[in-house]
């Protein structure tokens, strides 16, 4: 079996291996792949890897040894799903294999929002610590998490771990969305997304981006957190409606945001998050700790290789 990976740069920049793969068979590995060369670059390819290079139907198209599509990811958007279904390709992605370092991630936004590390750091290596006339000093609140309230919009797998996290700081935690059975010994309390809202210090978002989740976080939602609270969203970035989070933030609605997703990757140099107050972004880093991406090609790989012996797993079409 032929295999092509379309854009293996940014799950392996050369930290991790490839052998998985290869051990299954002959691999072309293309750092990045332009639109226009994607059918030139798969042509005879009966495996397509892919993580964020769409692959539509035009292109399934003009593939015929077409047999089998993986996505290097959770999210499998970027595949025509009807289309691949229409010739029996087979399309798979790989869940789970992130789960520990995105709930990671959460809480790095939230410290940082809370206790400023990063940036009191910075202070220090600056000097001002040496000149300082006390023994300490602070720039913003320091926020301690015991008894606030987290919020989860979406408590599949990745919220409910955050959940079990959470819990162990000390938090309430309120979750929109039916509970993962592991969380039956933790004090989780499943509310409407209004009392969500209304009742949330930290509101962390894991939700997948459908017709109901776009834009969900908007003008209208917004008004109705404190104006002490943090919005937090590590899932998909359509999910809030930017320009409405920057007036709030810029007006003070509310307290700040950690995002590791926008609308548009990399963002335009337009978009209001990028300029509006107490908003601390990350570029799209929740999934990409190295032993995430380790896990998430030996999951590629188990795919393939379950698909070859025709008892294909986390089938998404």
């Amino acid at each position: 079996m032929n295999i092509v990976i379309l854009d293996g740069h940014t799950t392996n920049p050369g930290d991790v291996s490839w052998q998985p793969l290869e051990d299954i068979g002959p691999c072309r590995i293309y750092p990045r792949t332009p639109p226009d060369q994607v059918v030139k670059r798969a042509g005879g390819a009966e495996i397509l890897i892919t993580n964020k290079v769409p692959v539509d139907r035009e292109i399934i198209r003009q593939l015929p040894a077409l047999k089998y599509i993986g996505v290097l990811a959770t999210g499998y958007n970027v595949v025509d799903l009807p289309a691949a279904r229409e010739r029996e390709i087979i399309v798979t992605n790989v869940p789970g294999y992130c789960t520990d370092s995105v709930v990671q991630l959460v809480f790095g936004l939230i410290f940082e929002l809370t206790r400023r590390v990063g940036y009191h750091a910075g202070t220090v290596r600056k000097g001002r610590w040496t000149r300082s006339r006390d023994f300490c000093y602070w720039d913003f609140p320091q926020i301690e998490l015991k008894d606030k309230v987290m919020g989860i919009f979406g408590c599949g797998t990745i919220g409910g771990m955050v959940a079990r996290a959470a819990a162990v700081f000390g938090m309430k935690v309120l979750a929109y969305d039916v509970c993962p059975p592991q969380l039956k010994d933790l004090p989780v309390r499943r509310v409407e997304i209004n009392t969500l809202l209304a009742e949330s210090d930290f509101l962390s978002l894991h939700a997948p981006l459908t017709g109901e989740t776009r834009g969900i976080i908007n003008a209208c939602t917004l008004a109705r957190m404190k104006r002490s609270a943090f919005l937090i969203n590590t899932s998909r970035g359509p999910v809030v409606n930017e320009p409405d989070l920057a007036d709030a933030l810029n007006r003070g609605l509310i307290a700040g945001a950690g995002l590791d997703v926008l609308s548009s990757e990399p963002p335009g140099a337009d978009n209001p998050l990028l300029r509006a107050k107490n908003c601390l972004i990350t570029p799209h880093i929740a999934w990409a700790s190295q032993e995430a991406r380790q896990r998430l090609i030996h999951q590629a790989a188990r795919n393939i290789t379950a698909f070859l012996q025709k008892r294909p797993v986390n089938v998404v079409n």
